[in-house]
C-alpha cells in the first residue's frame, strides 16, 4: 500500500480563509472560515442554567448566543471512553468508530452502559454558573451543543482538567510505542492533575516536548480560570485558536509533504507558530506567489462548483446522486454509461467499489454529518457486497470525524453515521431558494396556467371585478400563445372578465400576479386557489 502524498493549500484575505487538504492530488476536505460565520466549536463559556429538564436528562445553558446550548447529562462527568473530545474527536483510544455521541443528530447521546450517568437535576440548578465548551455549532433550529468535560488541544497532548486517565490514540498502532508514550506522559504530570491523551502526531514525542507543553496547557487552564471568576455570565472565557493555526496544530506534520499559503500574513503566522512548536517542518511551508490564484493552480475551484451538485460521476461512467434532507442525507448509486463487457455481476461490482470510494470522499468533502444511507446497485453474492462495505469501511478510515458503516440490510442499503459538530457546506454556504422554498422544484408552465385558471374562474364568479391583468414569467407567457392560443378568450366568455396578459421578467418561473384594472390593484391573494 503506497504512502498518500498530502498537501495543504490555505488561501486567506481579510474576509475569508479557505483551507484544501490534497491527498493523492484529489480535494478531501474543504474548510471555510469567515468572521460573519466564525466556528465556535471549543469556545469555552462561564455559562448560566437556563432550564433543567430531569425527563430527557438536560438542561439548556445561556452562553450568550442566540439560542441557549443543550448540555446532556452525560457531559457532565468523564467518558468512559479514552478519546480525544474535541472538534473531530480523531484521537479517540480503542474506542471503536461507533459510540459517537449525537451522531444522527438527535439531542441525547445513548451513554455507555458501563457508566452511572448521574441525575441533572442533582447536579444543576436553575440560575446556577457553569463552565461548559462548545462540541457542535448550531444547526438548523437546533441551538449549540456543550459539555461541563473541557478539554484544551496542544500539538502533542490534550489535557482535560476534570479526568483522571492517561490515553493514547487509537492511530498510534505500535503497542510498544503506546506503551512507552503513555509511560512517558504518566511519569511527566503531576499526580491528580487531570486527564491527558497522547495524539496522533506525538508519535516520536521527546521528554522535552512534552514537559513544555504540559507547562503550556497548565497554564492556559489557570489563566481560563482566573478569567472565570472575573466576569459575569453568560461569557465567553476562552476563544478556539483560529482555523489556520488549528489545521498547523492538528494536521501539519512530517506525514503531509507540503503547505501553501497565498497570504503574507498567514505565512509569517503559521513559521512563527511552528518555530515554537515544530521547527523541523518550517521547510515544508511555502509562501505561495505566482499571477495565478492558489486554488486555480490546483484545478479546487472546479471542484468547489460542484460540491453543490446532487449528482458526482464515477470515473467508469456510473454516478452517484447525493440528497440532503431534514432526517438523514440519502446516496443513490446508479451504473449510468457504464455497461460492462459481459458479466452483470462484475460490471455491478466495479460501480459499487467506485461509488464507496466516491462516497467517503464526498461525506469528507461536505462535511455531512448524521445519519446517512447508501443505496448501492443490488448484488446476488453476499462475497461481493462484504467487498463493497469493506471498501466503504476503508476509505472512512481516513476520514478525522468518527463514523460507523453498518451491513448491508435486506433492502441492499448500508446505514451509517458521520459525528456532526458544524452544518454541512451545503447548510453554511447555501440559502433557500425563494423561488421553490427549498424543495428544488417549480410548478411547470401547464400547472401554473391551470391554478391561474381556477383563481380567474373565482374572481369571475364574485362579479367583484371587470378587468384584470394578468402578469406571468415570460416562459409561462410563451407556454400560453404556443400551446393554448384561445385560452383567453373561452376563459372571457366562461367568466365575464375582460382580460390582458403580460409578461414580466421579474415574475418567478410558477408564479403570477392578477391586478385590477384600471386602479391596479393587486388582488391574488383575494382569489388565489391551490
Amino acid at each position: 500500500m503506497h504512502a498518500l502524498k498530502r498537501e495543504i493549500l490555505i488561501s486567506g484575505n481579510l474576509r475569508e480563509t479557505r483551507v484544501a487538504i490534497l491527498e493523492d492530488d484529489r480535494l478531501v476536505e474543504l474548510l471555510v472560515d469567515r468572521p460573519d460565520a466564525r466556528r465556535s466549536v471549543g469556545d469555552i463559556y462561564l455559562g448560566k442554567v437556563d432550564a433543567v429538564l430531569p425527563g430527557i436528562q438536560a438542561a439548556f445553558v445561556d452562553i450568550g448566543a442566540e439560542k441557549s446550548a443543550f448540555l446532556h447529562a452525560s457531559d457532565l462527568i468523564e467518558s468512559d471512553d479514552d478519546e480525544e473530545p474535541g472538534e473531530r474527536a480523531e484521537e479517540d483510544e480503542d474506542s471503536g468508530n461507533g459510540n459517537a455521541p449525537n451522531g444522527g443528530g438527535r439531542r441525547g447521546r445513548e451513554p455507555s452502559s458501563r457508566r452511572k450517568v448521574p441525575s441533572v437535576a442533582d447536579e444543576l440548578k436553575r440560575g446556577q454558573t457553569k463552565l461548559v465548551q462548545v462540541i457542535k455549532e448550531p444547526i438548523g433550529t437546533k441551538g449549540p451543543r456543550v459539555t461541563a468535560q473541557i478539554s484544551l488541544a496542544g500539538r502533542f497532548l490534550v489535557y482535560m482538567p476534570f479526568a483522571s486517565k492517561v490515553g493514547v490514540s487509537r492511530k498510534i498502532e505500535n503497542r510498544d510505542q503506546r506503551t512507552k508514550l503513555r509511560e512517558l506522559v504518566s511519569q511527566l504530570v503531576p499526580k491528580g492533575g487531570g486527564g491527558w491523551i497522547i495524539r496522533t502526531v506525538a508519535d516520536d514525542l521527546t521528554e522535552e516536548s512534552c514537559k513544555r507543553e504540559i507547562d503550556h496547557l497548565h497554564g492556559l487552564w489557570k489563566k481560563i480560570n482566573r478569567k472565570a471568576k472575573s466576569v459575569r455570565a453568560p461569557a465567553l472565557v476562552q476563544r478556539e485558536t483560529s482555523l489556520t493555526r488549528g489545521i498547523v496544530r492538528d494536521l501539519f506534520s512530517d506525514k503531509v509533504d507540503s503547505l501553501l499559503v497565498d497570504s503574507k500574513q498567514l505565512h509569517h503566522e503559521i513559521e512563527t507558530y511552528l518555530k515554537q512548536i515544530d521547527p523541523e517542518l518550517l521547510s515544508r511551508v511555502k509562501l505561495y506567489q505566482a499571477e495565478a490564484p492558489l486554488f486555480d493552480e490546483f484545478d479546487i475551484e472546479a471542484e468547489i462548483r460542484g460540491l453543490f451538485q446532487p449528482r458526482v460521476d464515477l470515473p467508469t461512467g456510473g454516478y452517484i446522486v447525493i440528497q440532503p434532507t431534514e432526517a438523514l442525507t440519502s446516496i443513490d448509486v446508479n451504473t449510468g454509461r457504464y455497461t460492462g463487457k459481459k458479466d452483470p455481476e462484475s460490471t455491478i461490482l466495479k460501480t459499487n467499489v467506485e461509488a464507496a470510494r466516491e462516497v467517503a470522499r464526498q461525506l469528507r468533502l461536505r462535511d455531512i454529518g448524521g445519519i446517512i444511507v447508501v443505496d448501492f446497485i443490488d448484488m446476488e453474492t453476499r462475497g461481493n457486497r462484504d467487498k463493497v462495505l469493506q471498501e466503504l469501511r476503508s476509505h472512512l478510515g481516513h476520514d478525522r470525524a468518527r463514523t460507523r458503516a453498518f451491513a448491508v440490510s435486506e433492502l441492499g442499503l448500508i446505514e451509517m453515521t458521520r459525528q456532526r459538530v458544524r452544518p454541512s457546506l451545503w447548510q453554511s454556504m447555501t440559502a433557500e431558494c425563494p423561488a421553490c422554498t427549498g424543495t428544488g422544484r417549480v410548478f411547470r408552465p401547464e400547472v401554473v396556467v391551470r391554478r391561474m385558471e381556477r383563481s380567474l374562474k373565482r374572481a369571475g364568479a364574485e362579479h367583484k371585478e371587470r378587468q384584470l391583468a394578468v402578469r406571468l414569467h415570460p416562459e409561462v407567457a410563451l407556454y400560453l400563445v404556443e400551446q393554448e392560443p384561445n385560452f383567453l378568450r373561452q376563459l372571457e366568455k366562461q367568466t365575464g372578465l375582460e382580460l390582458e396578459v403580460r409578461d414580466d421578467p421579474m415574475m418567478r418561473l410558477d408564479e403570477f400576479r392578477m391586478m385590477a384594472k384600471p386602479a391596479g390593484r393587486d388582488v391574488t391573494e383575494q382569489y388565489a386557489v391551490a
